[in-house]
């Protein structure tokens, strides 16, 4: 289900079930809800909250190896296959059980 915020501080959020985005328009953005749908599979796989606590951990550990908050949010294993993927429409039938996992570093 698809929730406008318009005060997000951000364009999307996946926050299973819902899809948060700030702009009305972004409803129609496949790669934009791509790119959230690919995180709802993450959190289901996860359990929902277990992915918030290593999607944070990930955060963290990259912010402490000297990252800024970009390069950091960049280098986490969700956002890295979500972004990799979010413009292939058959990728969610196709994915993987814990394809995440291959881009953890």
């Amino acid at each position: 289900m698809i929730v406008v915020v318009t005060k997000l501080g951000v364009r999307g959020m996946a926050l299973y079930p819902f899809i948060l985005i700030r702009n009305p328009k972004d409803r129609y953005d496949f790669q934009l809800i791509q790119h959230e749908l690919i995180h709802h599979k993450q959190q289901i796989e996860l359990l929902i909250l277990p992915f918030y606590i290593f999607y944070l951990l990930e955060y963290l550990y990259h912010r402490f190896k000297g990252r800024n908050h970009n390069e950091a949010y960049l280098n986490i294993s969700f956002e890295k296959e979500a972004y990799l993927n979010d413009d292939d429409e058959n990728y969610l039938q196709n994915r993987k059980l814990w394809s995440f996992m291959r881009y953890l570093n």
